[in-house]
C-alpha cells in the first residue's frame, strides 16, 4: 500500500514538536508556558486534535515564536 502524505494535522503537529525540541523544552515546559495543559500538547503534537486559533497564539508564545512559524515546512525554510 502506498505511503500517504500526512495530514495537515500531523505536520503542524511535527512543527511543533521540531521548534520544542529545537527549544530544549518538554511538553510539561512548553505547556506551562504557553498555558495549556500538557496532554493538549502531546495531542497536538502527534496531529490527534483541531487546534483553534487562540491556542496556535498561546503556543506560538510559549515557543517564542511568530505564530506563522509553526506553518512553516521544511521545504518553504531553504
Amino acid at each position: 500500500m502506498p505511503r500517504t502524505q500526512p495530514s495537515i494535522r500531523e505536520q503542524f503537529g511535527m512543527r511543533v514538536r521540531e521548534l520544542r525540541l529545537a527549544a530544549d523544552l518538554t511538553q510539561d515546559e512548553l505547556a506551562y508556558r504557553a498555558d495549556l495543559d500538557r496532554s493538549y500538547v502531546g495531542q497536538v503534537e502527534r496531529g490527534e486534535i483541531n487546534i483553534s486559533i487562540d491556542n496556535i497564539g498561546k503556543l506560538a508564545k510559549g515557543l517564542r515564536v511568530r505564530p506563522a512559524a509553526l506553518f512553516e515546512t521544511a521545504d518553504s525554510r531553504s
